[in-house]
């Protein structure tokens, strides 16, 4: 996979920074500590600001060719349209029209330390752009744990990712990671979700700043994670009826569902049914899946799902696997799931009944 870190010309560096951990493709910066956002942007290579400039063009009718004379043909302007400019280096990032709004990397820290009211409890561990520095991207780990049991632990993570070149949104998510497999447990909360994305207009940086109050996040967003996640890890689910909810859970359309209401194995995809073995395997094989949180849980149901696309499941590349998680299909998959654990441990196995 190429890197496509934006390479700064005039520091000689990568535009990205991480926390002790190995660089991304070995380029950018190691820090040993854990950096204020200040520090971050600096480390990350974002500390740039973009602005939005009008678009020209030359009357073709009178351009000879000559750049002597070419000089003195008056331009026009281009209507409603404008190029985003990184004014440190003066490269094109995109063009945008009228009502887009940039959102300056700086504030896209601001969402972070917002949270903690500006406080050290964020930790910042990645951050850094691609391109010519047209996208950027920065994981923070919130303070404290979601404790299952008594040793497993779950960091809360948060990503934010935005870009200055007119394709896609402000995208932020709320991603808890299980730390004795590196396992991301997406799960939408009660009443807010785990995502947000924010469109480049005129209210973005406004909606930016409510961000985590619209996600439901505050420095105790945990505790209703973590009540939830012991709850199932004392609700006991056989090995029948785990392969029943990896069915639903990895069941890419409504036909396959009614397939296995059916019980018409036979037309179901060998693409399917070698995925639904492996997520199975992973379930009853796993070191990480013999842990009394997990063995024979709801909560290792759960885990035995995200488990496979975070570590089973070959992507094409680690940028597959970051869209995958984030917003893709892996995502989908582990949402769904979450709703079957959250129905199985409030009604059994009247959960995975099809209707």
């Amino acid at each position: 996979m190429a890197h496509d870190l934006n390479f700064n010309n005039a520091t000689q560096s990568y535009s990205f920074f991480s926390v002790k951990e190995k660089a991304w493709h070995g380029l950018g910066k190691i820090v040993e500590q854990y950096p204020t956002s200040a520090e971050a942007i600096k480390f990350a290579g974002l500390d740039y600001t973009v602005e939005k400039r009008p678009l020209f063009t030359y009357d073709s009718e009178n351009h000879t060719g000559d750049p002597e004379t070419d000089l003195l043909i008056p331009e026009i302007e281009v209507p409603n349209y404008f190029a985003t400019i990184r004014t440190d280096t003066e490269q094109v990032l995109g063009v945008v029209g009228k009502d887009y709004e940039i959102v300056q990397n700086i504030n896209a820290f601001e969402f972070f330390d917002a949270i903690v009211g500006g406080g050290d409890g964020i930790l910042y561990e990645t951050a850094g752009a691609l391109g010519k520095g047209e996208r950027i991207f920065i994981t923070a780990k919130l303070p404290g744990y979601i404790r299952v049991g008594k040793d497993d632990f779950i960091e809360q993570y948060l990503m934010l990712t935005t870009s200055h070149d007119g394709f896609g949104s402000i995208t932020a998510a709320f991603t808890p990671v299980r730390v004795v497999c590196r396992n991301t447990l997406n799960a939408a909360m009660r009443n807010h979700s785990n995502a947000i994305k924010i469109r480049h207009t005129a209210s973005a940086n406004d909606r930016l700043k409510q961000a985590h109050t619209l996600m439901g996040i505050s420095s105790n967003l945990g505790a209703e994670l973590q009540g939830l996640f012991n709850q199932w890890s004392q609700v006991r689910i056989t090995d029948k009826e785990v392969k029943k909810l990896i069915q639903i859970a990895m069941a890419p359309n409504r036909e396959v569902l009614k397939n296995l209401e059916a019980g018409k194995d036979d037309e179901l995809s060998t693409t399917y049914t070698n995925m639904v073995d492996k997520v199975y395997e992973y379930a009853l094989s796993s070191p990480t899946q013999q842990m009394e949180t997990t063995a024979g849980t709801v909560f290792g149901a759960y885990n035995a799902v995200t488990g496979y696309f975070q570590n089973v499941r070959n992507y094409k590349d680690d940028e597959a696997k970051f869209k995958s998680i984030i917003e893709g299909t892996a995502k989908q998959r582990a949402q769904t799931t979450f709703d079957l654990c959250r129905n199985f441990s409030a009604i059994g196995a009247n959960a995975l009944i099809l209707n």
